[in-house]
């Protein structure tokens, strides 16, 4: 079978893509930008590459053909607090005209339980989204899910992140709302069990796990299964702008997703029926068993994918292409050189730089700044990374995205994400005389760029020096 899959980058597209290509079927994955497209050689050989932005006006030149099947995990819920509505609904419009086009049979849509009239922003535009599919030549199978709960998921990080951190929570009311949790290998399971299946054509399903469950259950479950207590009273008092703050500042979120699933937490989001699980046959598993399962995956370092690598977590949507290209003109370097003796050694220090390691020197800086970072509406440090040893092209780390990670070449290039009055790039190379590389290149904006580079160039003096210097060690 001949399948499309949008949102190839995203968390769920990347729990998606192997369980096809184990199949048998011809992938094509469709991405924005397919430098961002972190996969495994072996991956990247068993697939085809269709760059295109459904947000940009249509093109129908190089478009793929016979295509069965299109999986369509399109969303903007972090692009804007105020207009990712219009996004979406114009995405889905350009969908439409790309899939007929191509005379697509199907379009399998993950979408999100709706239960009354009066939804959330959000919860609204995956409706209008389902509205406008269905006005497509082609046969609709809409899942809507509530919760997604796996490794990596945002659910699962932001609760993960509470109960770790907090072990008294004031909370606002809306943690008494219900919700009906599904687990990551489940959705995977629907998505895959309605392939081409006439029953589920221009049908619209509710997918959950067998437990409805108050967000506050969730995180008091969350703990009886890690083995530790936790204390959560609810005030009625704060406010969905206190509400967002708080995700914001105590978890690895950005503002403009916090804003928008505080929204949406105010709404119940349970199954209405459960006919797609009887058509298909799942037993679905519990909320207990799935944290159990995602920390399977976590301790053994086997996460496929995570929220925080797609650009929902950063500040900007943007295509690493147009960062890749490191600037030479108005810009400011602080360039360091060290002969090392054992760049194989030297390469996997540069490779597992950030997260919990850290970076080598001056730790407690570098945390000062993530903190003044989340302070200023930045992303910080606490979105760290999802692999301790292996970094991918679009990979978070910390407050860097990845933009060019090759091994072969010796070379990682990282773009900050953090607040900045300019653009900011960190080099680390290692040449074919085994010099180490160590390049960090600032684009100022203004008189107010410069000031603040020239006001740390005595801290740039002792941490790049110190991290040069560690990281050669081999």
């Amino acid at each position: 079978m001949k399948i499309l899959l949008t949102g190839a980058n995203g968390y769920v597209g990347r729990r998606l893509l192997p369980e096809l290509l184990s199949e048998g079927h011809e992938i094509i994955c469709c991405v924005r930008d397919k430098n961002r497209l972190g996969l495994d050689k072996t991956t990247l050989e068993a697939i085809t590459v269709w760059e295109v932005d459904f947000l940009a006006d249509v093109s129908l030149e190089n478009c793929p053909k016979d295509i069965d099947v299109a999986y369509y995990l399109i969303h903007s819920m972090s692009a804007s607090t105020q207009v990712f509505d219009t996004m979406e609904s114009k995405a889905a419009e350009n969908f439409n005209l790309y899939m007929n086009h191509i005379g697509v049979k199907q379009v399998i849509y993950l979408s999100g339980i709706v239960n009354n009239h009066m939804l959330s922003k959000h919860l609204q535009s995956r409706k209008n989204v389902e509205d406008i599919l269905y006005q497509g030549n082609f046969k609709l199978t809409v899942l809507r899910a509530g919760i997604i709960v796996g490794s990596g998921s945002s659910s699962f990080e932001i609760i993960r992140d509470l109960c770790e951190k907090l072990p008294l929570m004031i909370t606002p009311k809306w943690v008494l709302t219900k919700t009906q949790p599904i687990a990551i290998r489940d959705v995977i399971h629907y998505l895959i069990g309605v392939l081409l299946k006439e029953e589920c054509y221009n049908d619209s399903f509710d997918i959950g796990g067998p437990n409805v469950l108050t967000y506050k259950q969730m995180m008091q479950l969350y703990a009886k299964t890690r083995g530790f207590k936790n204390w959560i009273y609810t005030v009625p008092v704060m406010t969905p702008k206190l509400s967002s703050y708080w995700l914001y500042f105590v978890t690895s979120t950005s503002y403009k997703l916090a804003v928008n699933l505080v929204d949406s937490m105010k709404m119940e989001v349970i199954c209405s029926d459960n006919r797609l699980q009887k058509m298909l046959g799942i037993k679905p598993i519990s909320y207990t068993e799935a944290i159990k399962l995602a920390f399977v995956k976590i301790e053994q370092n086997l996460v496929i994918s995570s929220w925080k690598d797609s650009l929902v977590s950063s500040r900007f949507d943007y295509n690493l292409s147009e960062f890749i290209q490191v600037p030479t003109f108005g810009c400011l370097k602080d360039e360091k050189k060290l002969k090392i003796h054992n760049p194989e050694k030297v390469l996997n220090n540069i490779w597992t730089i950030g997260g919990a390691k850290g970076w080598y020197y001056g730790n407690w800086l570098w945390q000062a700044r993530g903190f003044a970072d989340k302070l200023f509406g930045g992303v910080g440090l606490r979105r760290g990374r999802t692999h301790p040893t292996h970094l991918d092209n679009g990979d978070s780390l910390d407050f860097w995205r990845v933009l060019l990670a090759n091994k072969e070449e010796k070379r990682l290039l990282l773009f900050a994400e953090m607040r900045l009055p300019g653009e900011a790039w960190l080099e680390f190379r290692i040449d074919e005389e085994n010099m180490l590389h160590q390049i960090a290149t600032f684009r100022p904006r203004g008189l107010w760029g410069r000031l603040y580079w020239y006001s740390l160039v005595p801290f740039h003096y002792f941490i790049f020096g110190g991290m040069i210097r560690n990281i050669g060690r081999g």
